[in-house]
């Protein structure tokens, strides 16, 4: 089957496909620029994306910073032109520089999930960075759209809809993740896609809108292309790629997982997320795991409340310390059984 492009804003993609963000250091610049090179939009992960950096538990926004700006680089670099943005959760402390930081950088599009982004117009005031708010709902979808259209007389460049199949953080209850019909969030899908136009025809352009969550065959695209969407979000599928940059255990723990070790917990973010159930998330269930230290990544964290440090979990768990780390994941991810490639993994996606 032909796909068109995915025309953003002035930009456009040879490829319908945007590759989710992933933190803590799971989409990086090699995995985002591997995606961008083959056609499709590569995307970043700013949240604690300077774990690694020498100096990270001294200075740790001003390592995120400087990691934000330097894996843009890099992923363009090897981009070949193709489109490199920035995930950025609109939950952490920090978010409003790690916006500012990824348009310094250059970034194509910034792309803020995890809270309704009210004031990202403003923060990538008139730069050429395009914006694309995620959202799961009508519901969300309206409140913002009318609300940057009142107070800053302009629209999203693209929206990209999380549903409840998507991995890590989800914008639902616990009780609707295990209870949505799959024709009632169509009509959710129909209904934000009805949204957007009004503000098409306000503005007299194009907003592409992007599908997440359970994107892990070329079935399943074709599906959300004869919806009406212009495209998908995937990023269950491409962590178990050698470009990706997490950990080779990491990716093992992709290819070993079946669809019974996938389970819904609840994040010390305040939201509920989809993860692989091991044997960290078995002892969070039973006991508080002790914070060393804190982060100061998320707005609303409470250091002496939380059941664990999500920052802590996330490193261990990229770097390769499973015991001790938490596996965020999508709903399919027990469909993956082997290491390939982004250009194999677009490649099947998009029909062969």
């Amino acid at each position: 089957m032909e796909y068109q492009p995915l025309k953003i804003r002035n930009r456009t993609a040879r490829i319908p496909i945007v590759q989710g963000g992933m933190g803590v250091g799971v989409s990086r610049s090699s995995l985002a620029g591997a995606v961008a090179r083959a056609g499709g939009v590569g995307i970043i992960s700013s949240a604690q994306i300077g774990y690694d950096e020498p100096d990270f538990e001294e200075d740790t926004e001003g390592c995120n910073i400087r990691a934000i700006e330097k894996h843009v680089r890099l992923a363009r670099e090897q981009a070949d032109a193709g489109l490199v943005g920035v995930n950025v959760m609109v939950a952490l402390q920090h978010y409003a520089d790690h916006v500012r930081a990824a348009v310094r950088a250059g970034a194509d599009l910034v792309v803020c999930g995890a809270g309704l982004p009210a004031d990202l117009p403003e923060l990538v005031g008139d730069s050429d960075t395009a914006i694309a708010p995620i959202v799961s709902t009508r519901k969300a979808a309206s409140l913002l759209l009318r609300m940057w259209d009142r107070k800053y007389k302009r629209t999203a460049d693209m929206l990209v809809i999380e549903g409840p199949l998507a991995g890590g953080h989800l914008g639902f209850s616990p009780e609707q993740l295990t209870d949505i019909p799959a024709l009632a969030y169509d009509r959710e899908i129909r209904g934000i896609l009805e949204e957007k136009r009004i503000f098409e025809e306000k503005y007299n352009v194009s907003i592409p809108v992007v599908l997440g969550g359970a994107v892990s065959d070329s079935a399943r695209v074709r599906q959300v292309m004869d919806m009406g969407l212009d495209g998908v979000q995937a990023a269950t599928r491409f962590v178990a790629t050698r470009e990706c940059d997490a950990s080779p255990a990491y990716k093992q723990a992709y290819i070993q997982a079946s669809e019974e070790d996938v389970t819904i917990i609840k994040s010390p973010v305040g939201m509920p997320g989809r993860a692989i159930r091991n044997s960290f998330i078995r002892r969070a269930e039973r006991e508080q795991i002790p914070t060393e230290r804190c982060f100061r990544c998320i707005k609303k964290c409470n250091p002496v409340r939380i059941p664990y440090c999500i920052t802590q979990a996330l490193i261990h768990a990229v770097k390769g310390d499973l015991e001790n780390g938490l596996i965020f994941c999508g709903a399919d991810v027990g469909k993956i059984r082997e290491i390939t490639t982004v250009e194999a993994v677009i490649h099947e996606l998009m029909g062969g």
